[in-house]
């Protein structure tokens, strides 16, 4: 599968970088690169667009700007200087976000996200209709994430998911411990739950959730992640120990 695909950037270049990268890449075709956003724009919009590299500080037309107004007609890729629109962006859908200077190696690893996405899409294929029985939901294929940004009081953090331990809920804020820190962010479980995939977390009492490959041993209704004793909850036995009894870490 090869994706089409146009650079949007209001520095020469910075397209130059762009379009010998995606020369480097097979299943990447640059059908246009221009430093209109409008243009760029009407192309999305048009359809036929797989993916879009998208800077962010634009003087017609910005890349947050950009992404609401196209509405998820395509896959996007950020490239910026600018750190602080991460969590915004990634509010919006976006799959990768790459700050400026781009390394070939960081670009090709979130090229190639996004390539396995649109093959796991392209791969669902809704079984024929049965007779008198109703449709079935149609399967739906899961993007890949590996890290997820977070607001500190001070900056925009990435986190790798592989770093992850467990999270505990604080009333309005929760506290994230990885292998080597502990980061705190004004959000709640709720939305926490809903950003990380499920087939690698689970959330197992009303203030923690855990990284199922983290399980050190569970006695009884406690598990133990490096060192620390977790509960699980009443709510959320039932579906923490089907997930275990079927093997699903």
């Amino acid at each position: 599968m090869t994706l089409k695909c146009i650079a949007v950037d209001d520095e020469p270049l910075a397209l130059d970088i762009i379009e010998d990268y995606v020369s480097k890449v097979p299943f990447l075709e640059l059908v246009k690169r221009t430093e209109n956003a409008i243009e760029a724009l009407q192309l999305v919009q048009a359809g036929g667009i797989d993916l879009v590299f998208l800077d962010i500080q634009m003087p017609d037309l910005t890349g947050i700007q950009f992404l609401k107004i196209a509405n998820n007609k395509a896959s996007y890729i950020l490239t910026t200087a600018y750190s602080q629109y991460a969590l915004e962006s990634y509010d919006l859908n976006v799959s990768d976000y790459l700050l400026k200077p781009i390394a070939f190696d960081r670009f090709y690893k979130a090229v190639e996200k996004v390539h396995n996405q649109h093959k796991n899409n392209a791969e669902v294929v809704a079984p024929p209709a049965p007779v008198a029985i109703v449709a079935p939901v149609p399967v739906i294929a899961q993007p890949v994430q590996d890290f997820i940004f977070v607001k500190t009081e001070h900056k925009i953090q990435k986190i790798e998911l592989s770093d992850i331990l467990y999270i505990e809920g604080l009333k309005d804020y929760i506290s994230i411990f990885t292998k080597t820190e502990r980061v705190i962010t004004l959000q709640n479980m709720k939305k926490m739950e809903e950003t990380l995939p499920s087939s690698q977390f689970i959330r197992v009492h009303k203030s923690y959730i855990i990284a199922l490959d983290k399980i050190e041993s569970i006695e009884r209704s406690r598990i133990a992640i490096c060192g620390k004793i977790i509960p699980i909850g009443d709510t959320y036995r039932d579906e923490f120990f089907k997930r275990i009894e079927n093997k699903n870490i």
